[in-house]
């Protein structure tokens, strides 16, 4: 059997924890301390995080992508969008940036070479905590969903504090479209209690290859 190669590391800001990439054969493998956060044969609900949201946008719709992941959601996202619509992607590694620009590109058709996208280097919540009715979609895939990996710094976007944030940095009837590895009956009350409309919908990993079972909430601005 071939193991996997390990082509790169970084530290994760703000954390003792270090990302890792690995490849075997043509799949890859994005790991923290061990434990895997992505794998390139399994993406169908980073998919669905943009393809069930984004064929309803409006032409010139301005969307927000916080986590880049191996690229899957943005290249979705673009499939969905027309010409004068703008993605604004916030990555807080950039060693991910790079791994998209480079290794990982081939994966998804190099989206951030799209003349749409625009890429931040920074923590998705800096930019939701200094936006006021900005966005018409964010889509987020950080870490694990409400249930951290990475750092404990990323559960504060599924705070009420952070929802507040998310809300306030939506236009009127913006949606706001989050990933998580598994449900969370307390963050979906949680969503409700900070004005959104809650749409939950589970969608396995590999999409119609079956897979575990992962959730994605659906919540309009009010």
């Amino acid at each position: 059997m071939i193991g996997w190669e390990l082509l790169e590391s970084a530290p994760v800001p703000g954390s003792d924890k270090t990302i890792c990439l690995f490849r075997r054969r043509d799949e890859f493998s994005i790991r923290v301390d061990g434990r895997e956060l992505m794998n390139s044969r399994v993406h169908g609900s980073e998919d669905a995080l943009a393809t069930l949201v984004c064929p309803m946008v409006a032409e010139r719709a301005r969307i927000l992508i916080g986590g880049l992941g191996m690229g899957y959601t943005l290249a979705a996202a673009l499939r969905h969008l027309g010409p004068a619509v703008r993605v604004e992607v916030a990555e807080l590694v950039p060693a991910v940036v790079a791994w998209n620009r480079g290794v990982l590109g081939d994966l998804t058709g190099h989206p951030l070479r799209d003349e749409r996208v625009g890429v931040r280097e920074v923590d998705v919540a800096e930019l939701l905590q200094a936006a006021q009715e900005s966005y018409d979609v964010i889509l987020l895939d950080v870490d694990n969903g409400p249930a951290g990996l990475t750092r404990p710094e990323n559960n504060r976007l599924y705070t009420p504090a952070g929802l507040s944030s998310a809300f306030s940095a939506l236009k009127p009837e913006g949606i706001l479209a989050v990933w998580s590895v598994r449900p969370d009956r307390i963050f979906a009350g949680r969503l409700r209690k900070a004005g959104f409309e809650v749409n939950e919908v589970t969608l396995r990993a590999r999409g119609s290859r079956g897979g575990e079972r992962h959730t994605i909430w659906h919540a309009k601005k009010a």
